[in-house]
């Protein structure tokens, strides 16, 4: 996957794939991440992004003039692009969401700034509008961060075990049983004994129970709009066999 990030902020990207999963995916060279900085299209001396709102109020807008150029010469670089707008306005980022788009073979994310974008950068061309949640950043490159990692570590080789991507929170609508590992006791708090006896239908039944119990306390409303699967199955190692220290 290709992905190309039009930002006034590429050192922000650049670090962040230097690291974890992102440094992973573009190593095995499941994800290629190019940036543009805005300010390379602008055609005023003080290479200007943003000015002031039309019929007043606070705060500054992002100029249409640089972006649709960034955008434009973007796509005659690169070819066509998915292009995502990252915003407050957009649908919330999902698990969904992120399946949907590693499945694309580029992305061209647009990063916004100070109190959001002339809104003929919308009206100009299509954009798949997204945000990261219900509260607002500074700027649209910690929204692209989060997109590049969570599709990262979906495309195929980058994350060790597959298994590991489809036995997670949100994957099958319920969030994540709790996990325990090495000592068996801890400050009197003892590893659950189902998980110590080898039985695999009836760890995945815990497991099945567990998270939806937590699901329940903690995010009802993914059980209202989710295609819950039944208990899910993974052997506890490569061989098998119950991991007991």
């Amino acid at each position: 996957m290709h992905a190309h990030v039009i930002t006034i902020f590429p050192r922000l990207i650049e670090g962040f794939l230097s690291a974890g999963i992102p440094r992973i995916a573009v190593e095995k060279g499941a994800l290629r991440v190019t940036t543009a900085d805005l300010r390379d299209f602008t055609q005023d001396v003080h290479r200007s992004v943003d000015d002031r709102p039309f019929g007043g109020g606070p705060g500054m807008v992002m100029l249409c003039a640089p972006i649709l150029a960034a955008v434009e010469h973007a796509e005659r670089q690169h070819g066509a692009m998915h292009r995502v707008l990252l915003t407050p306005r957009g649908r919330r980022l999902d698990q969904g969401k992120l399946r949907e788009l590693a499945a694309s073979e580029s992305l061209l994310l647009l990063c916004g700034h100070y109190e959001g974008i002339d809104e003929r950068v919308r009206l100009a061309m299509d954009w798949d509008e997204i945000s990261i949640g219900d509260y607002v950043v500074s700027g649209g490159e910690v929204a692209a961060m989060v997109l590049l990692d969570g599709v990262g570590r979906l495309l195929p080789g980058v994350v060790g075990d597959p298994q590991s991507t489809v036995t997670e929170s949100f994957e099958d609508g319920l969030l994540e049983a709790p996990h325990y590992t090495r000592p068996r006791e801890f400050r009197g708090m003892a590893v659950p004994d189902v998980l110590l006896g080898g039985d695999h239908a009836a760890i995945a039944q815990w497991r099945h129970e567990q998270s939806r119990k937590i699901t329940e306390e903690r995010r009802s409303d993914l059980l209202f709009s989710s295609h819950e699967k039944g208990p899910r199955t993974r052997s506890t190692t490569t061989e098998g066999k119950p991991w007991i220290e």
